[in-house]
């Protein structure tokens, strides 16, 4: 007799595994973190593992893959709002609450280790475009609206955007001693800048 799958639980093992990967990747980077290490963080065995992830690679590019997906959902959980500049800033303070997980900066290391390999290259793109979709109707409303700079194309202010906060990750990511939670509202009063009507 088949075995039943209960969805959520499935879920949830899978994401747990994902979880202690991202712990792994970001303490002892790409190369050195191993499956049996990710098996050890996650309290599972290398079966668990090879059950929902056949390689490290594939963990990997899952992470990245849950990653777009969860900011896609943050976009679409913001429809019906009709304050378009609140949600760019709500976006940017969303953005930097993940930026002050102690993981990322270790994470960010990892994936910059392999950014070469084509499925890790065409995630992080995938990632990219993801979030300027997500970013331009709220930039667009915000000009109709006339709360936001139009001096610039939408599009343009969503790379300027988008260089705001890959700058700011950058500096977590190599200037030691950076705490990105105290740093948060400096890199609001940039964004506020750049907006600016």
């Amino acid at each position: 007799m088949a075995r039943t799958v209960d969805p959520a639980r499935h879920e949830a093992r899978r994401l747990a595994i994902i979880d202690a990967a991202l712990t792994c990747f970001a303490r002892d980077g790409y190369n050195r973190a191993t499956t049996a290490a990710i098996c050890r963080e996650a309290g599972i065995g290398s079966g668990t593992f090879f059950h929902y992830f056949p390689t490290k690679l594939e963990v990997l590019l899952a992470m990245l893959e849950l990653g777009t997906r969860e900011e896609s959902q943050w976009f679409a959980a913001q429809a019906g709002r009709d304050d378009a500049r609140a949600v760019l800033e709500d976006y940017v303070v969303h953005t930097a609450e993940e930026m002050a997980d102690v993981r990322v900066a270790g994470l960010v290391r990892a994936v910059g280790a392999v950014m070469t390999e084509t499925e890790v290259a065409a995630a992080l793109e995938r990632d990219t475009t993801a979030i300027r979709a997500g970013l331009l109707p709220w930039v667009r409303a915000a000009m109709a609206a006339g709360d936001v700079r139009t001096d610039l194309p939408p599009e343009r202010l969503v790379v300027w955007l988008q260089a705001l906060l890959d700058g700011y990750l950058g500096v977590v990511v190599t200037e030691p001693g950076f705490d990105a939670t105290a740093e948060s509202a400096t890199l609001l009063d940039a964004v506020r800048r750049l907006l600016r009507a």
